[in-house]
């Protein structure tokens, strides 16, 4: 019996057509969750590379090509939950590239199912090496 491998984050079509729009104006993408001010655990969308990544960051996986990194301190707490990045009308107290088009991003997020937890993609800490 094959298992398909089970992605830790996903984007919900109406957050992806806003990525679409900020990725055409801003090219290459990353969201970052961090837990601290402002929004919270709000994910905040960057410009590939504007948001330094730091040796406890937790990179979960890509959404729509975006690379989606939470704070390690964040993912002790939300490492059994699959997240999926939405958006709302409302604008954010952030810096993320979406707040002057007047939405903001949000995490909706359901525990895993018990067999998920086996065949999640495997996660990376700390900053990606360049190659």
């Amino acid at each position: 019996m094959t298992t398909q491998p089970v992605s830790r984050v996903d984007i919900t079509p109406a957050a992806a057509d806003v990525l679409n729009k900020i990725r055409a104006e801003h090219g290459p993408l990353m969201f970052h969750q961090s837990g601290g001010c402002c929004d919270g655990s709000s994910p905040m969308c960057y410009e590939a590379g504007d948001f330094i990544i730091g040796s406890s960051d937790v990179l979960l996986g890509q959404v729509d090509g975006c690379d989606f990194w939470m704070a390690g301190d964040q993912f002790d707490y939300w490492q059994y939950t699959h997240l999926t990045i939405d958006v709302t009308p409302g604008r954010g107290a952030s810096f993320s590239l979406e707040i002057p088009m007047g939405v903001r991003f949000l995490i909706r997020s359901r525990l895993f199912e018990p067999g998920e937890m086996e065949t999640l993609i495997p996660i990376h800490i700390g900053p990606l090496e360049e190659v």
